[in-house]
């Protein structure tokens, strides 16, 4: 994950368009620039100017979405056999990666799912999807949701 103390991620996005711009890197700018339009599309859904500057959790919000289109094109692409149209996705997603903290492991995610089920007092599959929504709050987007997912059904 990027880490500039001082700024701000969305000013540290804004610092990496000049710097993509200069270096003429097409796919950090053209990822850059959706990220951006993301952002100025959030902060006027939230009744900002899109001149303000988001927050690092709402930036961290926006950046998961676009990661997660990126996913789903890749998915859809793979499975059509284009892979002329995934590999873009796969840069920019690469991108995107970058702003993002890392994810969990499942054997990460294995104790803090035992350890809430022991607490929900969870004994069969019916409330599976009830368990996998308390680990998903406790963990705040630190683990990706199919991983889990995994986890939490291999406890049955």
């Amino acid at each position: 994950m990027l880490n500039y103390s001082h700024m701000t991620l969305h000013e540290t996005l804004k610092d990496t368009l000049k710097e993509a711009l200069k270096a003429r890197d097409e796919v950090r700018l053209r990822t850059v620039r959706s990220v951006l339009t993301a952002i100025t599309n959030e902060l006027v859904a939230t009744g900002k100017t899109p001149q303000d500057i988001i927050d690092d959790n709402g930036f961290l919000s926006v950046v998961k979405r676009q990661a997660k289109q990126r996913r789903e094109s890749i998915a859809q692409f793979d499975a059509a056999g284009r892979t002329d149209l995934s590999e873009p996705e796969k840069a920019e997603l690469a991108i995107l990666e970058a702003y993002l903290p890392t994810l969990m492991s499942q054997e990460a995610i294995r104790p803090i799912a035992e350890a809430k089920k022991a607490e929900l007092g969870v004994t069969d599959k019916s409330k599976l999807g009830q368990l996998v929504g308390a680990v998903m709050k406790e963990l705040q987007g630190k683990a990706d949701g199919g991983d889990v997912k995994v986890v939490v059904e291999s406890l049955f």
